[in-house]
């Protein structure tokens, strides 16, 4: 895909993403944070990893207490991505100011609402005024019956669009999130024209990881991912938007097969997406995120963990120093070191760009230093 066919927008990402790389180093800081600024949410969807509630924690972290955990997070060198997500953050009072703060601080801000009254194109333009660059909303399906079905919120699906369409029309860079299960593998194909309707930027393919509300039978099977990994490849080459695995790490190794097949096994493999370079606007790194390696989780009362996906507590920002936990906990070490990866993945040759989704891992397994059963080295199927 070349400049001349991607719209003046992502032309000018790109631009400024070619000009502009980053290379984050894991162990210092992480490149992207999520922070559950709530757990309350009006819907209930079958898969949610924050199993949400319809009302608010009164535990959650005060204004006062949020705006110090900030400071912390603006510690690291870096100019982390700080992710306002939930639940549904636009539940919280005072999120607007949390997100100027960050903003004020060098953080880059992007925001994950739920499809609900809540996101107006007023409150999106405030979204937007505050520093929030990017807004992501999830969209499960190509059609209202298998998306409402699965958030269990009927006409959820219009909402959704709806929102895109005004978040975009607010002058924010939008991306579609859809999470990979058994109720919408076969349909993957048809969603591709409402990623371009909506003008997004990144089309972000969550792999179903078994945590929160989401279960193991849920998941698709290895062969599935893998043939969803080579379709997703051959669509990142010509589609006008930007294509991210997550909590699929497995696709970055598929990447690099197919790239060494086309450029000859004698070249060097380098090239943008598959985990390595994304150019949407909020300068990835060159080399992949995985659960506590790069990443960094932050629950709504407090709790510092490797991501959402892997619900493993290492400190409370009540008690602890966030920079402190995420470089020196032994949790936070441990799944940066490839060398401590058990089973397949830990004798992969991939392991260093891969490592398997540690999240998935510890949910079907119980250990998070174990094999990723979606991967078909794992199942002995590829």
């Amino acid at each position: 895909m070349t400049l001349e066919t991607l719209t003046p927008r992502a032309a000018a990402e790109r631009q400024y993403q070619n000009e502009r790389m980053v290379h984050a180093d894991f162990d210092r800081a992480p490149f992207t944070i999520a922070w559950e600024v709530t757990r309350a949410c009006a819907y209930a969807c079958v898969h949610c990893r924050a199993d949400a509630q319809h009302h608010r924690d009164p535990r959650e972290l005060s204004t006062a207490e949020a705006k110090a955990l900030i400071e912390r997070l603006a510690a690291f060198e870096n100019n982390p991505i700080l992710i306002f997500t939930g639940g549904d953050p636009m539940m919280r009072p005072d999120l607007f100011e949390l997100i100027e703060y960050a903003a004020a601080r060098g953080l880059r801000c992007s925001l994950t609402p739920t499809a609900t009254a809540l996101p107006t194109r007023e409150r999106l333009e405030k979204a937007r005024q505050a520093g929030i660059r990017r807004v992501a909303l999830s969209l499960d399906a190509p059609c209202p019956e298998i998306h409402d079905n699965f958030r269990q919120v009927k006409g959820s699906w219009q909402r959704t669009m709806e929102t895109l369409h005004r978040a975009q029309e607010a002058g924010l860079s939008v991306q579609v999130n859809t999470t990979v299960a058994k109720h919408n593998v076969d349909s993957l194909h048809e969603m591709v024209p409402f990623i371009q309707e909506v003008g997004a930027v990144q089309w972000s393919v969550f792999f179903l990881v078994p945590t929160g509300r989401a279960m193991a039978e849920q998941m698709v099977s290895a062969e599935q991912h893998e043939r969803i990994f080579n379709w997703l490849y051959d669509l990142s080459q010509t589609a006008p938007f930007d294509i991210k695995a997550t909590a699929a790490p497995m696709y970055r190794r598929v990447a690099i097969e197919r790239k060494r097949a086309e450029q000859g096994s004698g070249m060097p493999v380098t090239f943008q997406g598959a985990g390595f370079q994304y150019t949407d606007g909020l300068n990835r790194p060159t080399k992949g995120v995985n659960d506590g390696n790069g990443f960094l989780f932050i629950s709504h009362i407090g709790e510092i963990q490797p991501s959402g996906f892997l619900p493993i507590t290492a400190g409370m920002v009540r008690e602890h120093d966030v920079v402190d936990v995420y470089r020196n906990s032994p949790i936070f070490k441990d799944l940066r070191d490839p060398s401590k990866l058990k089973g397949v993945c830990g004798a992969c040759q991939y392991n260093d760009v891969c490592g398997g989704q540690r999240g998935r891992a510890y949910g079907v397994t119980g250990d998070y230093l174990e094999s990723d059963p979606a991967c078909v080295l794992v199942s002995g199927k590829s």
